[in-house]
Formats: C-alpha cells, sequence, structure tokens
C-alpha cells in the first residue's frame, strides 16, 4: 500500500500530471505487488523559488522538469524489487509523459504494516494480537 507523493515544479497541464499517476501506478502494479485499486497518490506543484534541487550531484544533469517522487511502503519487498520499481517507473515515464530519465529522482522510505490506518481508525496491516 504504498503511499505516493509527486512534487514538481508549477506547469505542467493536468493531463501531464496525470500520465506520471497513472505510470507510476502501473510501474508498482508490475513490479511491486501493488493490488489493483490500491492508489493513494498526491501531485504537489511547487514555484521554483520552493523547488530548489542540484541539477548535478551525483553526476546527474537535472533540468527544470525535475519530478520528485516519495513512496511510502510497508517493508515487505526485495532489493531486487526495489530495483525493478525504479526502473520501470523510469520507464514508463520517460515513455509518457516524455520526463528524461536524469528528471526522475525516486526515495523510498519503509514503514511497518502497523504504521497504517486506511480508515475507521484501524491498523489493517497489523497483527492480530493473542490474548
Amino acid at each position: 500500500m504504498p503511499l505516493t507523493r509527486v512534487s514538481l515544479r508549477r506547469g505542467k497541464p493536468a493531463a501531464y500530471r496525470q500520465a506520471i499517476l497513472d505510470g507510476l501506478y502501473e510501474a508498482m502494479r508490475e513490479t511491486f505487488n501493488v493490488p489493483e485499486d490500491d492508489h493513494f497518490m498526491l501531485v504537489t506543484e511547487h514555484d521554483a523559488v520552493d523547488f530548489w534541487c542540484s541539477p548535478t550531484y551525483l553526476g546527474v544533469a537535472r533540468s527544470d522538469d525535475l519530478v520528485v517522487i516519495q513512496l511510502t511502503a510497508n517493508n515487505t519487498r526485495s532489493l531486487a524489487q526495489k530495483k525493478a520499481l525504479y526502473r520501470r517507473i523510469t520507464e514508463k515515464l520517460a515513455a509518457k509523459p516524455g520526463i528524461r530519465p536524469e528528471d526522475v529522482f525516486i526515495n523510498l522510505v519503509e514503514t511497518l504494516p502497523e504504521n497504517w490506518s486506511m480508515g475507521h481508525g484501524l491498523a489493517q496491516y497489523a497483527p492480530e494480537e493473542v490474548a
């Protein structure tokens, strides 16, 4: 159940932003065992003054079209799944809406399953307590 946050500079059309969300969801379904209809995604647009990222850190030539993606997910995936997810997200976003691979920045934050409540004040993924 990833919680997906996408940050980018203000000014891209709605179809561009939707293509990002669609590509992310498809990549997660293909590589990360995300169930159908499990999409909780937020897009935040920033003015240039509020979106300050290194254009060259680690030798990656980033442009003003940088997209920062933060995924918060249960710590249940293997390193191979994580690497496959990063590759597939980058491939999907390059195909549509046409984001350069250098402009796809991904941060995965892992948490324990019991740290989620998807409604009703319940910890849906928490193990059952034994009396």
